[in-house]
Formats: structure tokens, C-alpha cells, sequence
């Protein structure tokens, strides 16, 4: 068997068999393959697609091509994904409400790359969290207080690295199966019985359209449950910002407020969605019965309790619950002004997600200093009413920053904005 015959199978549109998937991936994985042949292989694959069955082999044999999580000694260990947006900062709390139902929610998080901000980021805003663990350390806090999230270490789904490098520099990011086995590898990799998926949709989503945000979640659960997993997926927007906070430490201030019963009602409505999802999975009820439980755990105080002992666990020097003021703050607040009176009718989530890359709240590459503290406080949203001079929203940084840069992610109209769907799906 060689390389060049699986490059021109799939360029005439066949279908690569079981075996000729395990030689591929073993080959990117020991670095036997040079990059021009593997970026023929994967031009083809973009433009011939691949079926239901060489996508769930693609899939495993890259879940397994390096280290897996082994969690079978923990009890209804369930995962959630967000395929990245503004604001997104869900795993903070959907993890303690699933944990303070019974779930154990033992989560790999990468750092933020780009406009959207990485959990690990988020964490580690707060003074002495520490996201890395040995295996012993990882499993143990996630049997002790049913929720861990760590950096992810070793070498999870490593063909996948190498692969998605490479379409990166070729073009060949935008391909649903590569896209579907890339995702999913990882997460099968990662161990847990049962995984949510939140697949965003809008202007700051990695899917602009919903019709391709439906198609993506629609592949990824079927390739989830084609590999022995329970799974569902959820539709969110994210053409407007999620909650009113974006950077690290703001997005966690935010998260507390939700978990203390508080915060904007777009974040708890996702949250509780979100929470209900993974609770319904892991303990096969109805939604209606899932929702119940999770609404009890959230205003019952259980999940803040659960959150407190989460960060303290993973050695926070304070509990932030308890002295929000350990959290870091920005040497600057900078006001962002109306220029005009009317309703705001759109707020352009890609827009704030790069001011909040130009502050530093982001990284471009995975080198980049992050700075904890800056990012931006969103005042008024779609559907507000504004006069010129009123505050829209408030930067924090501690770098020059132009409100210019903001205000172009508003859009004003003189008559209200249609109500805006933050749910679209909520099941597959």
C-alpha cells in the first residue's frame, strides 16, 4: 500500500476502506508521509467529501493515535464542546450546575487562539489556579469533586495536529468531514460516556450560516454515536456576544454572577440549556425532567458551592465567591460613547472578539502574553434604546486603546430590532 494510491482513489471519488485509513493516519502520525503528498490527500478529500463510514474510521483511528483518557473508574462522566465564540464563557458554569446534579464533568480545554477566548485562559485569570495535573492528580479531583478542567497534556489525538497544521497553510480547513473527525477525535480521546456539543452559528462563530451549523452538529452526533457515545448537540447564536462580558477575567467575574442566580438573562438561558443537555445524557431523564434538576442546582446555591470548592481545588489562592476583588483589574476603563440617537439593531460579535484580540485579551499566536484583566463590558445591546453621549459599553485595558475601534460593531436603526433567536435546536 502506498500514499499515492489512497491520493488518487479519493481524487476519482472512491471510498477508502478501514485499512487504508489506519495506514494513513499511522503514517502522519510517525511523520513517514511528506506534506506535499498529505496536502494532495486532503485537497481531494475537500472536494470528494468522505462517506458516514470513512469519517467514523478517520475519526477513531486519530482518537487513537496517541493517549486516551481512561475515565471508567468515575460515575456518568459526561463532556461539553463549544465550537468557540465571544463571550463563550459557558464552561464555568454549565460544569458546576452538571457537577452539583451528580454528573462528573473531567474536561480537557485548550487556550484561546484568535478572537475567541480558551477556558484554560479564563481559569488561570484567577490568582493561583493551576490547569495542568498528572493523571493521579486529574482523576482524583474528578472523583473527589466531580469537576476538573486542565490544559490538555500528553499527546491527545496527535494525527490531528499534524493534519490540521497542514490545512491551516492549504486551504483545506473548510472541508465537513475533516472538520467532524478533527472535533471529534479529541473528545473521543478525552474519555467521557456521554458529550454535548454547543455548535455556534453567526458572524463571530467558526459556521456563519445555520445551515451549515446544523450540518456540522448533524455529522458530529452521528459520528459521536457511530462510536459508542451518548450525544446530542445544541444551536446558539453568536452573531452578537455572549453575556456582557469579554476577556478573561471579566468573563469569569460574569460566570459567578450567573451561579450566584444574577447576570444577563442570554448567558443563564444557554447555561441552563446547556446543563440540562448534559444531565439528560448522563442520566437518560427527559428535558423537562433534566431542566427541573439542573434550575434546582443552580438556585439552590449547590453549583456556586461547587464552583468554590472547583477553583480552590485547583489551588486558587483565595475563592473568588467569596473576595471577587483577587480577581485582576485593568489600569484603565475607557467609555465608549453613541455618536447618535436609536436602537441598536446589530452588534457584531466578530468585531468585539478583535478589539478584544487588539487589547490583549487574545492571542494570535500560542506564544502570545495574555493580559487577564483587559477586555471589554458591554452596556447596551440589540434592542436598546440610546442617545447620543450615553455610555455603550466600557473598555479595560492596560495599553492605548481607541473606542473608535467599538463603536464600529454597533449599527443603529430609528425603529427596534427584531427579537433575536438565541436558541435555534436544542436536540439531534
Amino acid at each position: 500500500m502506498e500514499l499515492r494510491e489512497l491520493i488518487l482513489k479519493k481524487r476519482d471519488g472512491g471510498e477508502l476502506t478501514r485499512d487504508e485509513i489506519t495506514y494513513l493516519v499511522k503514517g502522519v502520525t510517525d511523520g513517514s508521509f511528506p506534506d506535499y503528498q498529505l496536502s494532495a490527500f486532503l485537497m481531494a478529500t475537500v472536494f470528494r467529501g468522505m462517506t458516514e463510514a470513512e469519517t467514523a474510521a478517520l475519526t477513531m483511528e486519530m482518537a487513537h493515535s496517541g493517549d486516551t483518557v481512561d475515565l471508567s473508574g468515575l460515575s456518568h462522566t459526561v463532556d461539553k464542546h463549544s465550537t468557540g465564540g465571544v463571550g463563550d464563557k459557558t464552561s464555568l458554569i454549565v460544569g458546576p450546575i452538571a457537577a452539583a446534579c451528580g454528573c462528573t464533568v473531567a474536561k480537557m480545554s485548550g487556550r484561546g487562539l484568535g478572537h475567541t477566548g480558551g477556558t484554560v485562559d479564563k481559569l488561570e485569570s484567577v490568582p493561583g489556579v493551576k490547569t495542568e495535573f498528572t493523571k493521579e492528580q486529574f482523576l482524583k479531583q474528578a472523583k473527589e469533586v466531580g469537576l476538573i478542567i486542565a490544559g490538555q497534556s500528553g499527546e491527545l489525538a496527535p494525527a490531528d495536529k499534524k493534519l490540521y497544521a497542514l490545512r491551516d497553510v492549504t486551504g483545506t480547513v473548510e472541508s465537513l468531514p475533516l472538520i467532524v473527525s478533527s472535533i471529534m477525535s479529541k473528545k473521543l480521546a478525552s474519555g467521557a460516556e456521554s458529550i454535548l456539543l454547543d455548535v455556534k452559528t453567526g458572524s463571530g462563530a467558526f459556521m456563519h450560516t445555520l445551515e451549515d451549523s446544523e450540518a456540522l452538529a448533524r455529522e458530529m452526533v452521528k459520528i459521536g454515536r457511530a462510536c459508542g457515545r451518548r450525544i446530542d448537540a445544541v444551536i446558539s447564536d453568536m452573531s452578537v456576544p455572549l453575556g456582557n462580558n469579554i476577556g478573561n477575567a471579566l468573563e469569569v467575574r460574569e460566570a459567578m454572577d450567573v451561579l450566584r442566580g444574577e447576570g444577563p438573562d442570554d448567558l443563564k438561558e444557554l447555561c441552563l440549556t446547556l446543563a440540562a443537555g448534559m444531565v439528560r445524557l448522563s442520566f437518560d431523564m427527559t428535558k423537562e425532567q433534566a431542566m427541573e434538576k439542573t434550575k434546582r442546582a443552580l438556585e439552590g446555591g449547590h453549583a456556586a458551592e461547587c464552583f468554590s470548592r472547583f477553583l480552590v481545588a485547583q489551588g486558587a489562592v483565595a475563592d473568588p465567591m467569596e473576595k471577587p476583588d483577587c480577581l485582576p483589574n485593568a489600569k484603565y476603563q475607557i467609555e465608549v460613547k453613541a455618536q447618535e440617537d436609536g436602537y441598536i439593531q446589530a452588534l457584531d460579535a466578530l468585531t468585539c472578539g478583535n478589539v478584544c484580540l487588539r487589547l490583549g485579551a487574545g492571542r494570535m499566536t500560542k506564544t502570545d502574553h495574555i493580559d487577564p484583566a483587559a477586555g471589554i463590558v458591554l452596556c447596551r445591546k440589540i434592542g436598546d434604546f440610546v442617545r447620543c453621549g450615553d455610555t455603550l459599553a466600557v473598555i479595560h485595558t492596560s495599553r492605548e486603546a481607541d473606542p473608535a475601534w467599538l463603536l464600529s460593531a454597533y449599527t443603529f436603526s430609528d425603529s427596534p430590532a427584531a427579537k433575536r433567536k438565541l436558541i435555534y435546536k436544542s436536540s439531534f
